[in-house]
């Protein structure tokens, strides 16, 4: 049985991710900081939790050492809404993640999965889908651009060392433990408390994953042989109005709703999708479900969560 470490484990894609790796039957070891509160069962067969700091350079070359994995999933950054964009810990994280790629190879590790991020792209000049190794990669943000530095770096650094890598480049994900203030549970969490949603025009077309078929996606890239970066996307594009109304129309509310009463984030393109044809064809993956039973499971899970019901 080969054995596994994911960073990030506790998060809202790494959450998920550990369950369909347990079920790929590897030893799972997921990374938690020391007093978080565990999202996932424990303790649950397949699943061996740690806690440490990433950022300590000898508590991740310590866990790598007793560890000793063949794979590694890294989903572990700084992710605060709002802020993440441009705070300077996106510079410690591609500090930790560089020290964390190093210890990985001194302990013999042999494939790496890494979560790269649609930011990657020039989002000036993105009109069509985002085929990965075409269209440029010319972050506009500090976000986009650490990320996009750490492919660089990590990929030069695994050919050397024999390690095979894949980067998966996540789109818009949503699901369970999504923070409050990104756009669907804030869109959910308002009208199943019966006050308005306030949005903006929402013309622009994102391509909306939940976060299950997310760490599916993932679960797969590193199951596979397949290297370089991949979208990882439904490849169904929707407008954020559409989303919205329909997050609305199975509330029940739609007259809550306010297009346009907030302004659109400042530089945000007008249309962001993404080719998932290396993800449909190389790596063999293709989604479960679809945008209307995702929102519905999301809604629930908010429904059953809430502390007012």
């Amino acid at each position: 049985m080969k054995k596994l470490i994911v960073t990030g484990a506790n998060g809202f894609i790494g959450v998920h991710a550990l369950h369909r790796l347990a079920g790929l039957g590897y030893e799972v070891h997921g990374i938690a900081l020391e007093g978080e509160a565990l999202k996932a069962r424990s303790p649950e067969p397949g699943i061996i939790w740690h806690r440490l700091d990433l950022m300590d350079e000898l508590q991740c070359a310590r866990i790598f050492d007793e560890v000793r994995p063949e794979l590694l999933l890294h989903l572990a950054w700084y992710t605060e809404h709002g802020k993440y964009w441009s705070s300077e810990k996106n510079l410690d994280w591609v500090r930790a993640s560089l020290g964390m790629l190093g210890a990985f190879a001194r302990s013999g590790g042999e494939r790496a999965v890494m979560a790269g991020t649609c930011a990657e792209y020039d989002w000036g000049r993105v009109q069509q889908p985002c085929i990965e190794d075409v269209t440029p990669t010319e972050p506009r943000t500090l976000y986009g651009a650490s990320k996009n530095g750490l492919r660089l770096i990590s990929s030069a650094f695994c050919r050397q060392n024999g390690i095979s890598l894949a980067w998966g480049r996540i789109f818009q994900p949503f699901g369970p433990y999504e923070p409050k203030l990104r756009l669907v549970p804030s869109v959910t969490v308002s009208l199943l408390r019966g006050q308005e949603a306030r949005c903006s025009a929402g013309d622009q077309l994102r391509d909306f994953m939940h976060t299950p078929e997310v760490a599916s996606a993932l679960a797969a890239l590193l199951h596979s042989r397949v290297e370089g970066a991949v979208n990882i996307a439904s490849g169904r594009p929707v407008s954020i109005k559409d989303l919205v109304m329909m997050i609305a129309r199975k509330l029940g509310h739609p007259e809550l709703v306010r297009m346009g009463a907030i302004p659109a984030a400042k530089d945000d393109p007008p249309v962001l999708l993404a080719d998932v044809r290396r993800l449909n064809d190389e790596v063999g993956w293709r989604p479960e479900g679809d945008l209307d039973a995702w929102l519905g499971r999301t809604i629930e899970w908010w429904r059953q969560t809430l502390p007012d019901g």
